[in-house]
């Protein structure tokens, strides 16, 4: 009776269009489908299903069927296929604006949450709509893969509910920016993030994931999401391999370049004269970049280069005799590779510092 009740409301004027219809023979006017499209729309923004209204339709049709005879009846199915079809397309439409509109009101959330805009108690009372407590610490990841991905997609969709499927109702945010997939989680919660990780590296296809550190407040969300996008940029310029970056582990780098100028300074000092090389000095960067990363191994700095050991001995001879350093030496080799991360992060020599 209740149903019934709120299906009444969104009724008005049906049955007089039906037998209006059927007393001609004709088809439903113009403004009869507009009024008919009106009123689904009112049903979906009151929160009335589909369904439930398709029922009530077909039972005052057949009240309407009770007094008809003859053609009148007849006539009468295809009067209610068009306006339950016109009924139909305004819910329809009205369900589309509120998703549309529940979309752009997410994507505003997201892009002021991340990038810590808009009043923080404002901020913080949005949050709640979308299952997060911005009272507490939270930590980003951030995933990229070898295609920029959106809310929708595949890939997304498959991440969510791998995350939806292991953790339930835990106040978590799955969400995209700039073609990345991103999560972010309490900052207590390191499973979720380190799952989301291993989802999301999966299904990029091989992708590579940056997790920040958890900080608290409104503004721990955009301070976690610049650490995790400057751990990918700097595991873009160092050539680090591994598939998941967590910022902590680099805090060094940042540290390396607070001062630029004496970075480049020392750069310029210590690597310049391997330009003079044949060859120029990529090659050489590139053997000390192996070396330093293989644990000063020549033999293993060889297999990752395709080089036989002796060219990467000659190599090493010939950077010792451009630069005065020694690779091999204690005391040296601090400043060559302290100079090494320099170039990878400066991208020198492509770039002039």
């Amino acid at each position: 009776m209740a149903e019934q009740g709120a299906a009444e409301e969104y009724l008005e004027g049906y049955t007089r269009i039906l037998a209006g219809a059927c007393a001609t023979g004709r088809r439903l006017s113009r403004d009869e489908l507009e009024a008919l499209r009106a009123q689904g729309e009112r049903a979906a923004e009151a929160g009335v299903g589909l369904r439930l209204m398709v029922r009530a339709h077909l039972a005052a049709a057949q009240n309407v069927r009770a007094d008809l005879r003859g053609p009148a009846a007849d006539h009468l199915l295809a009067a209610v296929e068009q306006a339950v079809d016109a009924f139909a397309e305004g819910h329809e439409r009205a369900q589309r604006l509120a998703i549309r509109q529940q979309e752009a009101a997410r994507r505003e959330f997201v892009d002021d949450l991340l990038h810590g805009r808009s009043d923080p108690g404002r901020l913080a009372e949005r949050a709640g709509r979308f299952g997060l407590l911005l009272s507490h610490a939270h930590a980003v990841a951030v995933a990229e893969g070898p295609e920029p991905y959106d809310d929708g997609y595949r890939v997304t969709r498959g991440v969510e509910s791998s995350l939806a499927g292991r953790f339930g109702d835990r106040r978590i945010l799955l969400t995209t920016k700039n073609g990345r997939l991103i999560c972010i989680a309490p900052g207590d919660q390191t499973d979720v993030l380190a799952f989301f990780a291993e989802r999301a590296h999966a299904a990029t296809d091989g992708g590579r994931v940056a997790v920040g550190r958890a900080h608290p407040g409104v503004g721990g969300v955009a301070h976690s999401y610049e650490e995790a996008l400057n751990a990918l940029d700097l595991a873009a310029r160092m050539q680090v391999r591994d598939p998941v970056l967590y910022a902590a582990d680099l805090l060094v780098y940042p540290v390396l370049t607070r001062d630029r100028q004496a970075m480049a300074d020392l750069v310029r000092t210590v690597l310049g004269p391997l330009r003079q090389a044949r060859g120029g000095a990529r090659p050489l960067l590139e053997t000390l970049t192996a070396y330093f990363d293989t644990g000063c191994v020549a033999a293993e700095a060889a297999r990752r280069l395709s080089l036989s050991v002796r060219a990467v001995t000659y190599r090493m001879e010939r950077i010792h005799r451009l630069t005065g350093t020694d690779p091999g030496d204690p005391a040296d080799r601090y400043t060559l590779q302290t100079a090494v991360i320099g170039a990878r992060l400066l991208d020198w020599p492509e770039r002039e510092i």
